[in-house]
């Protein structure tokens, strides 16, 4: 049997709480101290060639690969938010070889752009004669407005109904910005996803702000996947929200 270990977590841009610090390689130490075979990252810089609130810092490579360093040597970013220093938006780090993988704008409006990370990546097999299906990971990050986040949900179930088999192993994971959870029910109707932390402990977690999290806005939602273990990780000096992890059996 594989198990796979997964992670979700919304890096504000590499930035503390409040935008006092960089802390980008505290969030690499945490990470990996989680032994996670796949990391969900929202708000990853992959280019910023000056961060006006810390002038002295200039960056050397993209969020993302930093992070990633030489722990997970398969990687994806989605560009979605571009402004005159640089660019931010969605990554996808694993052990395991990403076959294909695409990034869907689902910008509802001028004033947000939001991405859906789309990553196939090929399992190991347990033996000679297994033939293993991939499995489909998707990492969003959804907008702040209600109207929005309607479009962008049928965009996500759009796509999967599109482009992954229905007995494909699924995980949707990321920051939904749904406070108010309207996503488990429509996604458990339309597309037969469950929420670990609900499935488990009877709701999502409370996961923003970090330093006292009162809402529900990170998920990881699996399909063909049986959950074994799930857990919140406060690390309230680093970053603005908290990371998910959860251990998941094939």
């Amino acid at each position: 049997m594989i198990t796979l270990n997964i992670v979700t977590y919304n890096i504000h841009k590499g930035l503390s709480h409040f935008n006092q610090r960089i802390v980008l390689h505290e969030m690499r130490e945490r990470l990996r101290e989680l032994n996670a075979d796949i990391v969900f990252l929202q708000e990853v810089q992959g280019e910023n060639s000056r961060d006006i609130r810390h002038p002295h810092s200039y960056a050397t490579s993209p969020q993302h690969e930093f992070l990633a360093d030489q722990i997970w040597p398969h990687h994806a970013y989605g560009k979605n938010s571009v402004y005159i220093d640089g660019h931010h938006g969605n990554a996808l780090l694993s052990r395991y070889s990403i076959v294909e993988w695409d990034n869907l704008d689902i910008s509802a409006h001028r004033f947000e752009s939001r991405g859906l990370l789309h990553c196939v990546i090929d399992l190991p097999k347990t033996d000679q004669s297994e033939i293993t299906q991939p499995l489909h990971c998707i990492c969003v990050h959804f907008g702040l407005f209600k109207r929005g986040r309607r479009v962008q949900f049928n965009a996500l179930i759009e796509r999967i109904k599109r482009m992954v088999p229905v007995d494909a192993r699924l995980i949707v994971a990321g920051d939904f910005n749904d406070w108010r959870n309207n996503a488990s029910r429509l996604l458990a109707h339309e597309l037969q996803l469950h929420e670990v932390f609900e499935k488990n402990l009877g709701r999502p977690a409370r996961s923003f702000p970090a330093g006292i999290p009162l809402l529900r806005m990170d998920r990881i939602y699996v399909r063909g996947l049986e959950i074994k273990r799930c857990e919140v990780h406060s690390w309230r000096k680093i970053s603005d929200h908290v990371a998910l992890s959860a251990t998941l059996a094939l």
